[in-house]
């Protein structure tokens, strides 16, 4: 599983300035919570235009709740200007770092202020249209959130803007739109990014199966075993798997972030490519 600094644990355990603040100056919502994550984040000034107060809510794992309580503390006693400076790699920064699969939570972080902020001076829709297409469906994300993920945090991969992103966690149809994206901003040929791409496996629904099982075994069993967890194929539907969480996993509620995160992210590595999980409670 993942590593958490004290301080990530910290901000989980005793989150800082949760709850809803009364006549705002601003207020900035992102993500959603079909899509797993979303964030509420409000503050306001005082007569010296200083952020006297700030407040969040959000839906998410523990880097989620970590993130944005962090970001409230660096964000009292700034200025607008300056609290506009602070990036996501300031809010894993404060936290002792974080996992890179769970980066997506410090930039949905930078998001909410970039919302709050752009609610202030009144330019909500010119921060929407500024995001340009959605790329992934699943989740939600422009092509404008992938380019600045990209080029803030050095992504080279599409596994890269997945962690920090989310952009193609899902489904998977949108990798190829994501890596010519990724070829783009970096300045690589089209055809250097082709090659780099991981061939598809060819494989029969036996074989494919039996690669599925034999990575649960090897791969995701032991690590949910460890915490005292399990899980179980139920079925397998073309490129969907449909799999139940078992033990403590079965009424925890990151096992959508697990399933998709650990099951489906180890089933792309050592099955296919076109590998997405479906889980189902028990």
């Amino acid at each position: 599983m993942w590593h958490y600094t004290g301080k990530v644990l910290e901000h989980f355990v005793n989150p800082r300035n949760v709850g809803e603040l009364e006549d705002p100056d601003g207020v900035g919502e992102v993500g959603s919570i079909a899509c797993g994550d979303a964030l509420k984040l409000a503050f306001k000034l005082d007569d010296e235009g200083k952020i006297r107060d700030v407040k969040f809510l959000t839906f998410g794992c523990a880097s989620a709740i970590a993130s944005a309580s962090a970001l409230t503390e660096m964000l009292k006693g700034k200025t607008v200007e300056e609290a506009e400076k602070i990036g996501n790699q300031d809010i894993a920064e404060f936290l002792g770092g974080l996992p890179e699969e769970k980066m997506h939570c410090s930039v949905m972080g930078r998001e909410a202020l970039e919302a709050a902020i752009a609610n202030y001076r009144g330019k909500e829709t010119e921060l929407k249209e500024g995001l340009g297409e959605v790329v992934c469906t699943c989740f939600g994300v422009t092509e404008g959130e992938i380019e600045r993920a990209i080029r803030e945090n050095g992504l080279t991969t599409v596994e890269q803007v997945t962690h920090y992103t989310k952009a193609g966690g899902g489904c998977g149809k949108c990798h190829d739109r994501i890596q010519e994206i990724i070829d783009r901003v970096v300045g690589r040929p089209a055809e250097e990014g082709a090659a780099r791409r991981k061939p598809k496996k060819l494989l029969t629904n036996i074989q494919k199966i039996k690669l599925i099982e034999d990575t649960m075994n090897t791969e995701i069993r032991p690590l949910l075993r460890s915490d005292g967890g399990d899980i179980e194929l139920v079925d397998v539907e073309g490129d969907g798997v449909i799999i139940q969480m078992r033990g403590t996993c079965a009424n925890c509620p990151s096992s959508p972030v697990t399933a998709k995160e650990l099951v489906e992210k180890k089933l792309r590595e050592f099955v296919s490519d076109d590998i997405y999980v479906k889980e189902v409670r028990p």
